[in-house]
């Protein structure tokens, strides 16, 4: 099963659970330190990764790590399944996902502009309003530059991508001049 797999179903699950009991704020801060703690510390990844290293071990650390932080019963059971399935050292991915699950949930898409140049906020704000009524959502959006698109802009939501660039237009310009 591929990482992103992984990450999608077991962030989806998390969501189900903290959208029942009301605790999607404090579990989303909770899982975002225990993936900072992870990905700043390449021994606590080593010994999870480690088939050498006994599951009743890594129970026994998970456990001492869990008794200092004290997070809440459902980030450690969430913690213990992740440890169970050997999918601990995913807890990054799986965070990053979380994220945009929820936001999901909450009718919220995440948009990602690419242009050639900083766009001015008026600009910005009309991308939004654009984006929304064409999605019919509420649009969270990620601003990039990128001088080698040339001009234009490329959107992406989701996996469906809308490209404008000049570069791409001469790029298709090219092609069709050679093929005739």
């Amino acid at each position: 099963m591929s990482s992103e797999t992984v990450a999608r179903r077991y962030s989806a699950a998390l969501a189900d659970v903290v959208l029942g009991t009301g605790e999607v704020d404090v579990v989303k801060t909770e899982l975002a330190g225990w993936d900072q703690i992870f990905t700043e510390s390449t021994d606590l990844r080593t010994v999870f990764s480690n088939p050498a290293i006994s599951h009743s071990n890594k129970e026994k650390l998970l456990e001492e790590l869990i008794a200092k932080a004290k997070p809440t019963k459902t980030t450690a059971n969430f913690l213990r399944i992740l440890l169970r399935n050997d999918r601990l050292n995913e807890i990054s991915e799986i965070n990053n996902r979380f994220a945009s699950v929820l936001e999901e949930r909450n009718g919220i898409v995440t948009a990602d502009i690419t242009s050639a140049r900083e766009l001015p906020e008026s600009e910005r704000a009309a991308f939004r309003s654009n984006l929304e009524k064409m999605t019919g959502k509420k649009v969270k959006i990620n601003f990039f530059t990128d001088k080698n698109i040339i001009g234009g802009v490329v959107t992406r939501i989701g996996s469906t991508v809308y490209d404008g660039s000049v570069a791409t237009k001469l790029e298709t310009l090219k092609e069709q001049l050679v093929n005739g």
